[in-house]
């Protein structure tokens, strides 16, 4: 049976707080919300929380992770960020998006795709912001997507009727959004805006 922990989405309460990181640090899979959504996070080098996630969501070895950080610089231990990407990613964080670029050896290889590349974000949401600065880590993360379904899952009550057996925590954070980040491709020397969701793409549009 999962915890529920109802977090104020403005005001994150830091006793709440500081038991979910140690929850994710213990290896604990967690449901939480973010700027776009609900998603299944997990320490980033927890191989048994992981295979936990991939089982809930049912992925394949070809699903591209993402890795949510706090900041610019977090994202820069894990990706080969040059100045252009630099000015673009500060010009448009916190935000719902999601940028795949290069990874650093610091990513875990079974978390790469195929290109070694890897996703990251850095979410507008008060709560992820709090248990990323307790952690002093990115999480590893997925949006909550249940099998079968094509939308995220937005109703925090609903997501315990699912999976109340099947995760070790659920943040309650309010209702989120059906509409997912917007997915820009930072890998080749133009941007390429690879899906269109609640962040404005024109940033990254010629």
């Amino acid at each position: 049976m999962s915890q529920f922990f109802q977090i104020h989405p403005d005001n994150p309460q830091k006793r709440l707080i500081d038991q979910a990181v140690e929850l994710v640090r213990q290896g604990a899979v967690i449901v939480y919300p973010t700027d776009s959504g609900y998603a299944l996070g997990c320490h980033i080098g927890d191989k048994e929380a992981l295979d936990r996630i991939i089982a809930i969501r049912r992925l394949d070895d070809r699903h591209n992770f993402t890795l949510v950080c706090r900041d610019l610089s977090q994202i820069s231990s894990y990706t080969k960020m040059d100045n252009t990407h630099y000015r673009l990613l500060k010009a448009v964080t916190p935000g719902a998006y999601t940028f795949i670029m290069q990874a650093t050896r610091e990513v875990p290889r079974r978390i790469q795709s195929r290109r070694k590349t890897i996703g990251v974000r850095v979410p507008d949401n008060a709560i992820v912001r709090a248990l990323l600065d307790g952690l002093g880590e990115p999480l590893m993360s997925t949006t909550l997507i249940l099998p079968g379904e094509a939308m995220p899952e937005t109703d925090p009550y609903d997501i315990r009727q699912s999976l109340e057996h099947a995760v070790d925590l659920i943040i309650d954070g309010g209702y989120g959004s059906f509409e997912p980040s917007t997915v820009v491709d930072l890998t080749d020397d133009v941007p390429q805006v690879v899906r269109r969701g609640l962040g404005d793409p024109a940033p990254f549009e010629q």
